[in-house]
């Protein structure tokens, strides 16, 4: 197995363009030895927060490894549950490879979901706002009230109920 990656320009998601975050989606999936995805419900992070449903997202993304990995590195301060060693490092997205890689496969999974919701809910513009809080999406809401892919416990979201 290679030491060093070999796709250029892998950095924290939020720090790329869509149309580069695209590009390196294919790029990872295309080289990566094993990636692993993990989607909660929005009923489920209503139901147990988002910082608690963001971890337990990362956990079944680890699982979900083939191969299994021999150590994790997670973004942020928290770890997982996992029997896997692992190291939390705060702003891994920045310094880490893997975790920037991590985000930007997360990332991209989520705005392809919203834009195949975006074909159940036209009325919402979710292809366009990936379920930001945008001005537009606010009034679709205000108008449309809420779809049940809504986390009714976000604020405005809550209120339109």
């Amino acid at each position: 197995m290679p030491t060093v990656f070999p796709v250029s320009d892998i950095n924290d998601s939020k720090k790329l363009t869509p149309k580069k975050r695209k590009y390196l989606y294919e790029k990872i999936f295309d080289y990566a030895s094993s990636i692993g995805i993990g989607i909660i419900d929005p009923a489920e992070i209503d139901r147990m927060n988002i910082l608690r449903a963001s971890l337990s997202s990362m956990k079944m993304a680890a699982e979900n490894l083939f191969p299994a990995p021999d150590y994790l590195l997670i973004d942020g301060k928290f770890s997982i549950e996992s029997g896997t060693d692992q190291e939390s490092i705060i702003q891994g997205d920045s310094l880490s490879i893997s975790i920037a890689s991590a985000s930007i496969i997360a990332k991209e999974t989520r705005d392809r979901l919203m834009e195949r919701y975006d074909l159940d809910y036209p009325e919402y513009g979710f292809a366009q706002h990936k379920g930001y809080p945008t001005f537009a999406h606010k009034e679709a809401i205000k108008k449309y009230g809420c779809c049940p892919i809504h986390r009714r416990s976000f604020k405005g979201v809550k209120e339109h109920l």
